[in-house]
This record gives structure tokens, sequence and C-alpha cells, in this order.
């Protein structure tokens, strides 16, 4: 079971995400944190520990405190996570959205509401 962290500030969003995750039982161990740097102490104590990181991490572009921007730059810089899989994802769907996310590091631009299953499916 592929395991995913999910960082928004939005409760609405996270709590939409697991809904789904659990109606279409999805077979994703879905992981939710409210902000940039409860996701980063937690993939910290996974790599501490040695545990396998996150098939994916998903975070919310705009969020007040650390944008999601931020924390992809954080994790590129960072020898333990730089290979990490990350999506950003936003309600935008303008191009300089897209490309900022992309150019700090980004795997993957994606508009809400996410799809899961989409992003942790066969092949990816």
């Amino acid at each position: 079971m592929p395991a995913v962290f999910y960082v928004d500030d939005s409760r609405d969003d996270l709590f939409y995400a697991q809904y789904v995750c659990r109606k279409e039982r999805q077979d994703i161990a879905l992981s939710c944190f409210q902000t940039a740097d409860a996701a980063f102490e937690a993939l910290c104590v996974s790599a501490a520990e040695g545990a396998t990181l996150p098939a994916l991490l998903i975070v919310d572009l705009y969020m007040p405190i650390d944008s999601g921007i931020g924390l992809v730059t954080r994790l590129r810089a960072d020898h333990r996570f730089a290979s990490m899989r990350i999506a950003v994802c936003s309600g935008s769907d303008a191009t300089a959205d897209r490309e900022r996310a992309l150019a700090c590091g980004a795997d993957l631009y994606v508009e809400k509401p996410i799809d899961l299953s989409a992003l942790v499916g066969p092949g990816q």
C-alpha cells in the first residue's frame, strides 16, 4: 500500500481527500498535515528511523505560513528527500503557478480536487 503525505492548510481539502480515500476504498495510506513544518518533521522522523519515505508528497501551493514552494525547496535541498516524488496542488490553473511549482523542483502540478488514485496508481 503506497503511503501519501498530503499537506494543506484547508481542513476541508484534507477532509475531502480522506473521505474519498475511504469511500472509494483506495489502497493508500494517507497521512494529512496542516502545516509544512509538521510534514517536514514527520519526514525527518521517518528518515531517522530508517522507514520508507512516502511514495508521494502532495503540498498545497498557497498556505499562509510556509508556502508549498518553500517546502518543496527545503525538501529538494535535503539529500534525504531529494529524490522523493512531490506534487504541488492548487485551485489555480494559472500557467505562472504551474511554472513556479515545477521550477522549484516539484515533479507534478495538479489542480484541486486531487485524484489520489490517479497520482499513485499503476505506472506512477
